[in-house]
This record gives C-alpha cells, structure tokens and sequence, in this order.
C-alpha cells in the first residue's frame, strides 16, 4: 500500500490539534489551573499504578525511540492529562517481532492455560472497574455511570471469551474410502494487528484482544492517540494476570507509520479495525498485497423506524438510549430517526420533552448524562450538518447550537422535518443530533431506512409481531433492534453489511475471526 494513501486515509487523526512534545521527564503534567475533581481523580489513578504513560513492547513499559511525546487532553476541560510516546515504524515493527516470537509458546498452551490467564484478566479489570472508568471520563469525557457501563461490558468480552476458549472444535467427516479419515482442526492466524477507536476505548480492545488471545493469537494495539491510557491501563493489568510478555503489545502515535508498520509486515497475519470507513477502505486495500485476513467494524447511518402503533414511551426511551449515548458518538448511534406521520407530532413533543431534561457537562459532575464532543473537529462538523438541514428546510426543534459551557459542549439538538437530501440523512453526524424524518407507509420507511451505502445498525418500534419480522428481514442492516434502543452484548454478534463493515465480534462467531481451518487427509491406514 503506498504510505501517502495511508496518510491521506488516516489524516493522523490523533494528532489533529495537538502539539508534539520533546520528550519530558516529568510524564504526567499538574496543572494550576486543573480543577479539584481532576486533580484528584489523577492522584487516585496513580496511587493505583493504572496510569501509565509509556508503549508496551514485549512486556517492557518503552519510550518512543526519538524521545517525541503527544499529549493526552481531557475534552471538557482542555487539560493535559499526560504524555505518552509518539511512536511510529521501528517501534512497531518490534512490537510486532515480540508478537511474532511470542506466539508459538502462546498457541501452544492448552486453551485452559490459556482460559485461566483471561479469567483472572477479566477479575482485575472488575476490581479496579473505578479506576478505569475514571481514566475514560477523563480523557474521552463520557459520564462517569456510562464509563462505568463500558468497563462491564469491555471486561464481558473477556470473560465470555475466556470460556469460548476451551470450545474452539474441530470437525471428523466421513471419508470418501476405508483407508482414509479426514477431520477439521481449527488453528490461531497468528499475529494480530488491532486498530481501535477513542469512542469506546476499553470496550473495542477487549473485543478484539479477548477471541484473539482465548484462540492463541498474539496482538499489537494501535489506540486512538486521544485515549491511549485505558489502553495501557488494560494492558498492565492482562501482564498481571499473566498474560505473557509479548502476546499483548501497545503503540500509539503516528498513525500512518503505525498503520503502514502492520500493513506490510509479512508476520502480521490479520488486521481488525473499528473506526471510519474511509479508513477501513484503506486498511483493507493494504492488507490486499500480503493477503491479510480481515476484520471492519465501520461507519453507520442507523435509522430508528418508529411506527404509529408503537409504545411511544418504548419508543422514546429507545430512541432516547439510540441516539444520545456516548453524545451521540457511537456507529450505532440513530443517525435518522423515521417517525410514521400518524404519531410525528407527539412524539416530537414527548421526545423534546425527554430530551430537554438531559444535562449537559464535565463527566466527573453527579447528574451529567452528556458530556463533550471529542474534539474541535467534532464540533464542526455537528455545526456543518445543523446548517446544512436548515439552509434545506430542516426546522431547530431544540438546541441547535454549542453549549454555553464552552470548550466542545454541544446542546442536545433534534430537527423536524428532515428529508433524505440532507448531509444528516446521508453521513454519520457522530454527535447529539437526532433528526426526524416523517414517512407515510411500512413500504416506504424500508425503502428510506436502506438507501445508504451504510449497514450497520437498525431500530424499529412496533406493537406489530408480524411487522417485526417483515421490517427485520427486509432491512440491509448486520444488527436490528425490536422495541430496545441498547442492543450490543457479548454473546451476540456484532458487525454490518454493505460497507459498514466484514466479519463479527462476539458471541461464538467472534472466535472464528481468528483461526484458520485446516483439513487434514490421513491415508493407506489400512496398509
């Protein structure tokens, strides 16, 4: 793949608004002007150990080789929350040689070895479940309670694929002739390169990191260069628990050298990435000239179809929890919320009446349940598709605009009168804007909900049993909610169609992400 494609795709994206430090000495910065809350809450994460501020290669906690840092800021308050190294290519292609030297010694522990090593992983990130969803809070800024609901569902993965471990079978068939026996064995890829985001920095790791090692893989993780120190902080405790020096590898940095490093090393045998899916295109298109497996997890444009003869407190809470958590910076998120014209009227009145009662602020704030948009980009580009629906006609149900909070605060919006022409309607807005689209018929809710390139995520509320398999099946979408606006969980498959994505996490089908089948053909047994 040529290295100017690659940094075109990924735009170092991490380092979008952020200065490239020399390296200092002093790791983590005090600010004079950090708020108590923060400072406190720093003080608690390193008195735990968890707050680490270096890459993980072959077990050692390392510099970037040229000493350059990047800082990692907290998006309510702009503070620096650390340093970490701005590592690229010669720290990677080590990274990805511990991988490779460590996974023979990995692979061929029985899968209890290798079971008991993730169970006591999943243990240790339970029991410092606060601590780590304080490091989220900080440097992603989501709500303390909903940082807390992603270290349960990340240490779930972990957990579940633990088990999954010791039920990666083979198969016998019947042989074509008596002197022969054929069977099945299923065997770990190899290396594993992990490209993961900030919106979920806990959660997308483990739901890589959990079927790869449970199946014998060894890993390099490329976090988001904004939240790197829950990466790290995971990583530290799965080298408690055992996990062996070298199967689990973190770097973080420059993205395109990073991406390029994984790309082209003949030992990396598969890349999973979660992220955008113009990037994904790129990733893909890369891994083609050493033929890589394989997995996307990508962008969504998810319709929420809400029926005249739905609960509409069903269906308010369901697009309420669809559309506004995490800010709205989920590729599940509803991106289009299709409102039949019988009940558009009152559910717009009830769900700005949800919707109004959301506060807005810092995180580590009791009550908060929005916090910021990532970062300035973000805020842009929420205000770019606002503009872009009403210059189209779109009408400000409520809010609109940025918070008076300042910084990348953004009012909880939703705009009536959407139509399928707008950028809203057609690209990811990744913030807390819920667009209402009015439809007429079952027929025509189907044909709006599909006309995306997208295929990631659906939501339907209906009474209708009936309607509920008609609408399912029909909709081009690799996961559908009924009546419920959370759907994700470790036991169910999680992936899209179309070009939102390739492959699973979770669930039994997860697991097979990371293996190989081979066939193996026993003859002349009867000689």
């Amino acid at each position: 793949m040529q290295r100017v494609a690659l940094h075109a795709a990924m735009q170092r994206v991490a380092l979008q608004g952020r200065h490239l430090l020399s390296f200092s000495p002093s790791r983590f910065l005090s600010s004079h002007h950090m708020s108590t809350d923060a400072q406190a809450a720093i003080a608690r994460l390193r008195d735990s150990g968890l707050l680490k501020s270096k890459g993980l290669v072959g077990g050692k906690w390392v510099d970037s080789y040229d000493g350059k840092t990047v800082q990692v800021q907290n998006p309510a308050t702009g503070d620096v929350i650390a340093n970490v190294p701005c590592m690229g290519k010669r720290e990677t292609d080590d990274a990805i040689s511990s991988a490779y030297n460590t996974f023979y010694s990995w692979s061929k522990r029985t899968a209890s070895e290798r079971s008991k090593c993730l169970r006591k992983w999943y243990d240790l990130i339970v029991s410092h479940k606060e601590d780590l969803a304080l490091l989220i809070t900080l440097e992603q800024g989501k709500p303390l309670k909903e940082a807390l609901g992603e270290v349960s569902y990340g240490a779930a993965f972990i957990e579940f694929f633990a088990e999954e471990a010791k039920r990666i079978y083979g198969d016998i068939i019947p042989p074509t002739s008596s002197d022969r026996r054929l069977f099945v064995l299923k065997q770990p890829v190899g290396v594993v390169g992990a490209i993961t985001p900030w919106n979920f920095p806990l959660a997308m790791i483990t739901r890589k990191v959990g079927p790869a090692l449970a199946c014998g893989c060894t890993v390099i993780v490329k976090p988001s260069e904004y939240t790197p120190l829950t990466a790290l902080a995971a990583a530290d405790l799965a080298l408690q628990a055992g996990i062996p020096p070298g199967a689990l590898n973190v770097v973080m940095g420059n993205a395109p050298d990073i991406g390029d490093s994984l790309l082209q090393s003949t030992q990396v045998r598969k890349i999973t990435f979660t992220g955008s899916t113009a990037v994904g295109k790129k990733l893909m298109a890369g891994s083609a000239n050493t033929v890589k497996k394989v997995s996307l997890e990508l962008g969504g444009n998810a319709p929420c179809i809400v029926f005249d003869d739905a609960d509409l407190d069903v269906a308010v809470k369901g697009s309420l929890a669809a559309k506004f958590r995490n800010s709205g910076q989920t590729c599940v998120c509803a991106n289009r919320i299709l409102v039949q014209e019988g009940i558009y009227d009152e559910f717009a009145n009830a769900l700005t009446k949800a919707v109004q009662n959301l506060q807005v602020g810092n995180g580590l704030v009791e009550g908060v349940v929005q916090g910021p948009l990532i970062n300035e980009a973000a805020v842009e580009k929420v205000e770019k598709f606002v503009n872009d629906a009403t210059s189209k006609g779109a009408n400000v149900i409520l809010g609109g605009k940025r918070h008076s909070l300042g910084m990348t605060f953004y009012e909880p919006t939703i705009l009536g009168n959407v139509n399928s022409e707008m950028l809203v309607s057609r690209e990811e807005v990744f913030g807390p804007v819920a667009p209402l689209l009015p439809f007429k018929t079952e027929e025509e809710a189907i044909k709006i909900a599909n006309d995306t390139n997208a295929g990631l995520a659906a939501y339907i509320f209906t009474k209708s049993i009936p309607r509920s398999w008609r609408v399912s099946e029909a909709l081009e979408y690799g996961l559908v909610g009924v009546n419920e606006g959370l759907i994700s969980t470790e036991v169910a498959p999680f992936g899209g169609a179309k070009q939102s994505g390739l492959g699973r996490e979770g669930s039994k089908y997860g697991i097979d992400e990371y293996l190989e089948l081979k066939y193996v053909c026993m003859g002349n047994l009867e000689a």
